[in-house]
């Protein structure tokens, strides 16, 4: 958004914290939430989704932090990812709603 009296239009968003390891407070194994993320992508939900999934139901603040590997590589590892990568697959059904 701009500045009423200036050009500038700021630099404020959320950041993820810096600390790679995971919360002192997190109990939760690295296995089960690689099996959590399977059981979700075997229901059709999309990276973004398991990971906000996870965020808000089970109490998981980063995937990464915990597992040491992101949502589509574990995806990946277990033959789960999609062949398209989402922001594309995203675009392409966008396009597809405008015609």
């Amino acid at each position: 958004m701009g500045r009423m009296y200036g050009k500038g239009k700021g630099i404020s968003k959320s950041a993820q914290p810096y600390k790679r390891t995971p919360p002192s407070w997190v109990k939760t194994k690295p296995e089960e939430v690689v099996e959590q993320i399977t059981k979700l992508a075997k229901k059709g939900l999309a990276p973004s989704q398991i990971g906000t999934t996870l965020r808000d139901s089970c109490g998981i603040p980063s995937v990464k932090s915990i597992t040491g590997s992101t949502i589509l590589r574990i995806l990946k590892m277990n033959g789960l990812a999609s062949t398209l990568p989402e922001a594309l697959y995203h675009l392409i059904q966008k396009a597809v709603s405008i015609r």
